[in-house]
């Protein structure tokens, strides 16, 4: 009600001087009244053209005064150039006064001492040649010394560490009977869950009773005379800690606890007892009466026979030196023994690390999500995790991984790292973290089902990989993250947990400690600085590779299938095809490219290396300045022939070695010579027009499948060219070129081809006729989808420069120049050309238009502006375009956007992207047309562009121009004719008078006079009707009968006939002041059905999407709740379901907050 008196009041401050006017003149003066007001109208239509074109005025004059200012910048810029070119001309080297003698004279000493200089030059590079033979072989030598030092030194190792223990066991021989430790190792020296309970001696605390064979109970720190070889280790165990304040406890435990266990006599049939940490991770019996108390086992040495036998105490401390004494790792500790040598038992680690990874947590369990922490869970994670993604009750364990069997063979002691000549004599630490790699395991939150997942995490070429287990890195990954220089890190709140933050999406993780995650965190961001910095990745992004294909490397004697990539003038190499971080590269300047001959090379050779390659293979050598040379294993001799003759053109030895076809020879001395128009190779037979037909492809092509296809290509372009086009039969022409040009972007390895056909078949052409045009035209089609590479490329531009001329080829070869420029600034095509751009090619002459391509775009109010485009033209260019000529503001100043309709006809609308190209928009949709009429499609339909509001925000009200407000406020009546309004009947009858006058504002329909208003005449009845049908909701009218749409009519002419004299700007200022008074005016809103999982009680929902959150609305528009976005943890789709699970702060819970998930059944494209 106080909305519907705020219109009155507005309405009736308008219709006052009228009634006021009427009062006074008399009864007999209708007519003058009427008068009078089509004055008004008039004087009101003369203001607003005259606002408009003052308007166009100061546009106009504004375009003036900035082409006043160019051009004289101009004439500045011809003027200081004109200014260097006569000071150059002065200090030019030769004076006019020079004599031609003394020229000569100058002229033969210069070449003299050319001569002289090449000379010197060969010299020594015939003598840099034979230093680096020598060098070579030096280095021969040096390498097998080497290789036999190292093997001498692994033997010594071993040697001095058997007489070691040896020795430890001679000077204990009295002890062997009586203080030592019987303990029984598995097969495999992996560390069990036994192999902790037995060395879990060290992690007691200093000064705890131990329970000895004596049967009496001593401190850790007293020691018996008989333990001066144990202090003696003891005091060595101390001088290798890294961590003077973490793990002096640790440590002193630990060599305490192996003094006390040395001493008493040892009865045969009863196990001797060490401590244990009293730790529910170590202790798994739960059987034991003493806290400290456990069973050990005895140690088997291995042997052919299968005998065992027991070694004393000191043997085991001997390996915790051995261990520690060696470069401490962080985490994961692993011992690797070969099979002849004695199986040592292996401990945990006592060290600085033991009180942060074998600790229970006693705190409630947060995620933190974007810098708030949510509470998963109010009790200690337990130690029962599946590694399930798709259990939604797992939680993590905190046990320490192990490495396992399965990660042996990346391991120190593998058999490929004994080949290396590596030591895997006693123990090897497994790192966590190297230099260019990473892994372990860490806690990750699920994607669906929020949890934690304990997830064994792989660094590896830039990459993530996480796995449920080490064991399952041999399978197919479970999940992987890119890295590049846009990812960043944000701690959380805990101590343990951070966010990888990357394009995607964002990760959130939790490490065991706090140490491992500062680890991780480093490695993590020397990586992103490294990709930031590195100027590979900036390379192989832009460019578009030349060639590429797998091959065989081999460098320094060894070999490894890679993918390799040739981009511009650089060869890289990467591990798999769908990297982004090479392994390497080569730069091809400048370099020597050659071909191996491998004719005396035996079968048996080849297969020996185990790569299955035969003496029919190709080999060649890639040798850059300054750098060891590289050889490239190629199957087939089509791709030898492209990698060898790309390789080439990039090194630009091109013109010294005869490679590539004859064509590509042609072109590459053009090249040399610069193209000179004089030049003899112009005319060339190869490169001119001939009247047989193709035997063999023109490019060099990497497979005998794509020189098929590249004859085939060139039929289908005589087909193209031969036949001539005529109106009712284009779309032979059309399929023709769509099929073709389809080929080649499948196939970018035809794109030169496809380049050099067309060229060919339009030089030295003769006589000029229709052929010679369409063939023009399918040029000009092709340049705006794709461009050649390398020095094809300066080969198209050099041709169109000498066919621009005024004639009718000339004005194609200018057309395809600018199509070239268009396509070098905005990118290659995405699809192949549409309907509508073959026939706009075909039918008109391009080259009359800088847009040759046009478009209607509507908009709200049933109108259109038609725009201009050509074939690289974006979205953000095109909308450029329209909005400066309808007088809008820039789309990101508006919140308007550019939608098209759904090819299935359907009610969708699809938002286009700014970097997204019209041609590509087009072709996409008339395809997907086809595929859902198949041999029904007659190009009768086009695609429908629409220009309008997005989502609306509050700041952008400010600055609106006329257009906008207008466009707004037929966009949210067709909210309202829609029902996706909250009005009431009476407001929807003042709403739809105000837009009948809006539309007569406009000359669409005109207001009835009052006198009508009772009885209505047949035409002013048709135009309430139409009225009531354009802008009063469609829901109130469903069950109207005849006389209740009369009844609507006449109370919609009541309303509207106090609106007569109102201007169209003050209906539309009055409609969006209405409008704005709902809090959720400008929302999205989906017509959504709450699943059983949510708590939503209602059967039917809104979901209203705005600037300030998430709201569900029931069926009357009523507000339900409001989720904020600092509240939405996460949302998704999954087929028709949507899923946003949000969290929230209990009001009497003492601001703990609970996770609700709502799920709700939308159609999949509303999702």
């Amino acid at each position: 009600p106080h909305i519907q008196s705020s219109i009155h009041s507005l309405t009736l401050t308008h219709s006052f001087p009228l009634s006021l006017f009427s009062s006074v003149v008399g009864a007999g003066s209708v007519d003058w009244q009427k008068r009078c007001v089509a004055l008004e109208m008039q004087l009101l239509r003369f203001r607003l053209q005259a606002g408009k074109i003052r308007e166009l005025l100061a546009e106009k004059m504004q375009e003036l005064e900035l082409r006043v200012t160019e051009s004289d910048q101009r004439a500045e810029r011809a003027k200081k150039q004109i200014h260097v070119m006569e000071e150059k001309l002065k200090y030019a080297n030769v004076q006019p006064s020079e004599s031609e003698n003394s020229v000569f004279r100058r002229y033969q000493d210069l070449t003299n001492q050319v001569q002289e200089k090449d000379a010197v030059i060969k010299r020594l590079e015939v003598q840099l040649e034979k230093q680096i033979l020598v060098r070579a072989q030096e280095a021969k030598i040096i390498e097998e010394k080497a290789a036999k030092i190292k093997d001498w030194v692994t033997f010594k190792l071993r040697e001095v560490s058997v007489a070691r223990i040896h020795s430890l066991l001679g000077d204990r021989g009295d002890t062997t009977s009586h203080g030592t430790v019987t303990v029984t190792l598995p097969d495999t020296p992996s560390l069990g869950s036994k192999g902790r309970e037995a060395g879990a001696g060290a992690g007691a605390g200093p000064g705890s009773p131990v329970l000895t064979t004596g049967g009496q109970d001593q401190p850790l720190g007293s020691a018996t005379p008989r333990d001066h070889s144990s202090d003696e280790l003891n005091s060595r165990f101390r001088s290798q800690r890294l961590h003077s304040s973490s793990s002096s406890s640790s440590s002193s435990s630990s060599s305490s606890a192996c003094e006390t266990t040395h001493g008493g006599p040892r009865t045969p049939d009863i196990p001797t007892s060490t401590s244990t940490p009293k730790n529910p991770l170590l202790c798994r019996s739960p059987s034991n009466s003493h806290p400290f108390q456990t069973h050990t086992q005895p140690l088997a040495l291995p042997s052919h026979t299968g005998t065992s036998m027991t070694l004393p105490k000191v043997c085991s401390m001997y390996m915790y030196l051995c261990i520690y004494t060696l470069p401490w790792g962080h985490l994961e500790m692993s011992l690797f023994l070969k099979e002849r040598d004695i199986f040592l038992p292996q401990y945990p680690a006592a060290g600085p690390f033991t009180h942060l990874i074998y600790k229970n947590i006693t705190v409630p369990v947060y995620t933190t999500l974007k810098g708030k922490a949510t509470q998963i869970s109010s009790v200690p994670l337990h130690d029962d995790d599946s590694g399930s993604e798709d259990d939604s009750g797992s939680l993590a364990s905190l046990r320490t991984s192990t490495l396992g069997p399965e990660r042996k063979g990346s391991t120190p002691g593998s058999p490929r790292a004994v080949k290396r000549g590596e030591s895997v004599y006693f123990t090897s630490i497994h790192f966590f973290c190297w230099h260019d790699s990473e892994n372990g395991y860490l806690l990750k939150m699920g994607s669906q089902v929020k949890a934690w997942k304990r997830r064994w995490f792989i660094l590896r070429n830039g990459e993530i990989f996480y796995y449920k287990s080490p064991s399952d890195v041999i399978r197919k990954p479970q999940g992987q993250m890119e890295l590049n220089s846009s990812c960043r890190i944000a701690r959380g709140e805990g101590a343990q947990t951070f966010q990888l933050i990357t394009e995607k999406k964002t990760f959130f993780l939790t490490a065991d400690s706090p140490n491992i995650l500062e680890e991780w965190i480093r490695v993590l961001q020397n990586i992103f600085k490294v990709q930031a910095s590195s100027p590979i990745a900036m390379e192989t992004t832009t460019a578009k590779p030349t060639v590429r294909g797998w091959l065989t490397k081999v460098k320094h004697g060894h070999s490894k299938l890679v993918w390799c990539s040739l981009v511009s003038k650089v060869f890289y190499y990467y591990r798999n095809q769908d990297d982004k971080l090479p392994l390497g590269q080569l730069r091809m300047r400048e370099a020597v490219v050659e071909e191996v001959d491998r004719s005396c090379d035996s079968d048996e050779d080849y297969e020996a290396g185990g790569r299955g390659f035969l003496s029919s293979h190709c080999t060649l050598v890639v040798h850059p300045r300054e750098q060891s040379p590289t050889y490239l294993l190629i199957g087939t001799k089509q791709e030898k022939d492209t990698w060898l003759y790309h390789l080439t053109v990039a090194a630009g030895s091109s013109a010294s070695f005869k490679v590539g076809t004859e064509y590509e020879q042609l072109v590459g001395n053009l090249l040399d010579v610069e193209g000179d128009p004089d030049s003899a190779l112009w005319r060339s037979e190869s490169l001119c027009f001939c009247k047989d037909g193709l035997r063999s492809p023109l490019t060099t092509l990497p497979s005998e499948a794509l020189q098929t296809e590249a004859l085939k290509l060139f039929k289908s372009c005589q087909l193209f060219i031969n036949v001539l086009v005529e109106s009712p039969s284009i779309d032979y022409h059309m399929s023709l070129a769509q099929n073709a040009l389809q080929v080649c972007l499948t196939h970018p390895e035809l794109q030169n081809e496809m380049y050099c056909q067309l060229i060919k078949q339009t030089n030295r052409r003769t006589p000029h006729n229709s052929s010679l045009t369409q063939c023009w035209q399918l040029l000009a089609v092709c340049v705006a989808l794709f461009l050649p590479q390398q020095h094809f490329l300066w080969y198209l531009r050099q041709y169109l420069q000498r066919h621009a001329d005024p004639s009718e080829v000339g004005k194609y070869a200018v057309y395809c120049q600018r199509s070239v420029e268009r396509t070098l600034q905005n990118g290659e095509r995405e699809a192949k050309p549409s309907r509508m751009e073959v026939l706009s090619i075909l039918l008109r002459n391009p080259y009359h238009h800088s847009l040759p391509f046009s478009i209607p775009v509507h908009f709200m109010n049933i109108t259109y502006q038609v725009v201009g485009f050509d074939g690289s033209t974006t979205v953000d260019e095109f909308l450029s375009t329209l909005t400066q000529r309808v007088g809008m503001r820039k789309p990101h100043l508006s919140g308007f956007a550019l939608f098209t309709d759904d090819p299935s006809a359907r009610d969708l609308e699809h938002c286009l992207q700014p970097s997204v190209k019209i041609c590509d928009v087009i072709s996409k949709w008339e395809q997907a047309l086809k595929e859902l009429h198949p041999g029904k499609y007659e190009g009768t339909r086009i695609v429908r562009l629409m220009y309008k509001s997005r989502l609306c925000f509050r700041a952008q009200a400010k600055g609106e121009t006329e257009r906008e407000r207008l466009l707004l406020t037929y966009q949210v009546n067709d909210e309202v004719h829609q029902g996706h309004f909250p009005v009431n009947k009476e407001l929807a009858l003042e709403v739809a008078a105000l837009m009948a006058q809006v539309g007569s504002g406009f000359g669409e329909e005109r207001a009835p006079s009052c006198a009508s208003c009772s009885s209505p005449q047949p035409k002013t009845q048709q135009i309430l009707l139409q009225a009531l049908g354009r802008f009063y909701p469609k829901h109130y009218k469903q069950d109207c009968s005849m006389d209740q749409l009369r009844h609507l009519s006449e109370r919609l002419a009541t309303k509207w006939s106090v609106l007569r004299g109102c201007s169209a700007s003050e209906c539309v200022r009055i409609y969006l002041t209405v409008a704005r008074k709902w809090p959720l005016f400008g929302a999205k809103l989906f017509h959504a059905k709450p699943l059983p999982l949510s708590s939503v009680e209602q059967s039917q929902v809104w979901l209203a999407v705005n600037e300030d959150g998430l709201c569900v609305l029931d069926y009357t528009m009523h507000l339900l709740v409001t989720y904020s976005y600092q509240s939405v943890i996460t949302f998704g789709g999954c087929r028709d379901d949507l899923m946003v699970v949000v969290s929230q702060t209990k009001e009497q819970g003492g601001g703990k907050k609970s996770v609700e998930k709502l799920v709700f059944a939308l159609p999949k494209p509303k999702v």
